[in-house]
């Protein structure tokens, strides 16, 4: 059974420490919650929450819309990102949006210098309208077949 669609589904991707994951996984999976909830229930319009380790060893999942949250420091995904995505809004030098919707280059890095930047990295990120412009690239109008 398929559980995942590799254009559809969104692969949310947190740091593997201890630290990491009592700090950022909360957040990561507030933010799954809200792109489960833009999915209206349609099959692989959801998102999984997934370390940086799982995923760097879980090539299936390379070719999914990505987003990484977390500081480079705590996330190997988002120290990537970070030196690749342009950054399209960061607040004080403190809390960061980086992500590139060009393509199959479906890329999002949301990071901050501490975890509270963090949060308002991936707040900001829901609230401001990026998510939404994300998911519509993603999630375009598809009719139904009516039998």
């Amino acid at each position: 059974m398929k559980l995942v669609d590799v254009d559809e589904t969104v692969v949310v991707v947190t740091g593997s420490s201890a630290s990491a994951t009592m700090k950022d996984v909360p957040v990561a999976q507030w933010l799954a919650a809200e792109i489960d909830r833009r999915g209206l229930g349609q099959a692989y319009r959801r998102a999984v929450v997934i370390g940086d380790r799982g995923y760097v060893h879980t090539p299936a999942f390379h070719g999914n819309p990505t987003i990484g949250i977390g500081g480079p420091g705590s996330n190997d995904v988002v120290q990537h990102l970070s030196q690749t995505l342009p950054t399209v809004w960061n607040r004080d030098d403190r809390s960061f949006v980086q992500m590139s919707l060009d393509g199959r280059n479906r890329q999002v890095a949301l990071w901050g210098m501490d975890s509270e930047a963090t949060r308002h990295a991936v707040e900001a990120f829901v609230e401001e309208g990026m998510l939404d412009a994300l998911l519509t690239r993603l999630w375009p109008f598809r009719p139904t077949t009516l039998v």
